[in-house]
């Protein structure tokens, strides 16, 4: 089973797609940069680059924003 991460922050349309869009995952955690600075400092030190909302990986790989789960999703044929 894939484990997912997905940094967010409020009021953040993109990311609350992504949340619907793996909302059937068991094994999903939202880590939400407004309610708690440290998930900021996290994910600054696991990518240094991002600098939109949401950021998501799968088993610790950068799959990247919304639109790039997207195409993921539908590269690998995985129906969520």
């Amino acid at each position: 089973m894939a484990k997912w991460l997905i940094y967010s922050k409020d009021q953040c349309p993109y990311c609350d797609k992504a949340k619907f869009r793996l909302k059937d995952e068991a094994n999903v955690e939202v880590r939400n940069i407004s309610e708690n600075i440290d998930f900021f400092t996290e994910l600054r030190e696991k990518n240094p680059a991002a600098r939109t909302m949401p950021q998501i990986y799968k088993d610790d790989e950068l799959i990247g924003g919304y639109d790039q789960l997207e195409a993921y999703l539908s590269l690998n044929k995985e129906s969520l």
